[in-house]
């Protein structure tokens, strides 16, 4: 389902090919935090996430919106320029819905649920090394999770409760959370309410019936 995708060749200063994703062996250097040399090497993350929506929309049973607007779905602001937007709404109130967030750095963010944004990549600085394969490798899993029902999210109880999300794959489990007094009040009373009613999770979304 993956489109096929041009490979790209990046140099650095001196000329010598980077083969992101192995750069470092043990910690990377000091001058190599905070600095993007090519950023550009994400472009590939816009064609999978295309590719994902267009398989959404003829595999499922959902409504598309697009519009950049649709970018209002991520807890934060994007931190660059938004240059397409999609959300993708199950026609199931207990499946999660998520928005697809293109931007200009070029990247994709991804608000899934109610309470959690995802990003690809969460940091493009030298040191930490990623590579578009592993992003996008990610970003399918994840969203391949919550279209199998595979993504929860809870409210923790208490003065100053945890916000949780937790995904299980068909070879491990990923999880995080964040403080509630992160998240903007009223999308956090009104999605305690939803999620009071699923215990065990979001369920799985249906299948189109054309793709029955």
């Amino acid at each position: 389902m993956r489109p096929a995708i041009d490979e790209r060749t990046f140099r650095d200063a001196d000329g010598h090919v980077i083969d992101y994703g192995n750069r470092w062996d043990g910690s990377p250097p000091e001058d190599t935090y905070s600095v993007d040399t090519h950023p550009e090497r994400f472009a590939p993350l816009h064609l999978v996430a295309e590719a994902l929506i267009a398989h959404l929309r003829a595999t499922y049973d959902v409504e598309i919106d697009e519009g950049a607007e649709t970018a209002a779905d991520l807890l934060s602001p994007a931190f660059h320029d938004v240059v397409r937007a999609a959300r993708i709404r199950p026609n199931d109130p207990a499946c999660a819905a998520l928005t697809l967030v293109f931007t200009s750095y070029p990247g994709v963010m991804m608000h899934a649920g109610l309470l959690h944004d995802f990003h690809y990549p969460v940091c493009g600085c030298d040191a930490c090394d990623s590579n578009w394969q592993a992003e996008a490798d990610q970003l399918e899993q994840q969203v391949f999770a919550i279209v199998s029902g595979n993504y929860r999210e809870t409210v923790e109880r208490g003065l100053r409760p945890w916000v949780d999300f937790a995904f299980t794959y068909p070879d491990g489990a990923s999880s995080g959370r964040s403080r509630t007094q992160d998240l903007p009040a009223e999308r956090l009373r009104a999605a305690k309410r939803v999620l009071r009613d699923l215990p065990e999770g979001w369920a799985a979304w249906p299948r189109a019936t054309s793709a029955s």
